[in-house]
């Protein structure tokens, strides 16, 4: 008895839970960060899925000073070129939402050695 061929139409579909993009999307955030600030928390994403199209918007911590515009754009590339390549969707917008600068000044005032 030979096997008979099944269209790729008819096998079914694959589908990837807004909360497994989200999680892809974070830790692209992670990788793209140079590193994360001394006391601040991890980037966290949240994806709205759309068919194979995916909105993503990141919540983040940076250092400052810094290049603030350079390190969003890093984020947003390296978020939607990760996104489309695990999870196989095109990402129209990411946004990056920086929550919190952290700066070394502020550092030492929370820890009461500024004078």
């Amino acid at each position: 008895m030979a096997a008979q061929r099944i269209g790729a139409a008819d096998r079914g579909a694959t589908s990837i839970a807004d909360r497994v993009v989200a999680k892809i999307a974070a830790q692209a955030a992670r990788e793209a960060v140079v590193r994360v600030p001394e006391g601040g928390a991890a980037p966290r994403a949240s994806v709205v899925v759309h068919r194979d199209m995916a909105r993503v918007r990141v919540s983040l911590e940076l250092d400052y000073p810094s290049d603030l515009g350079r390190q969003c754009g890093r984020v947003r590339h390296h978020v939607a070129e990760r996104v489309r390549a695990l999870a196989g969707m095109e990402v129209p917008e990411v946004a990056v939402q920086v929550e919190r600068l952290h700066s070394a000044h502020t550092r030492r005032e929370d820890r009461g050695k500024l004078r």
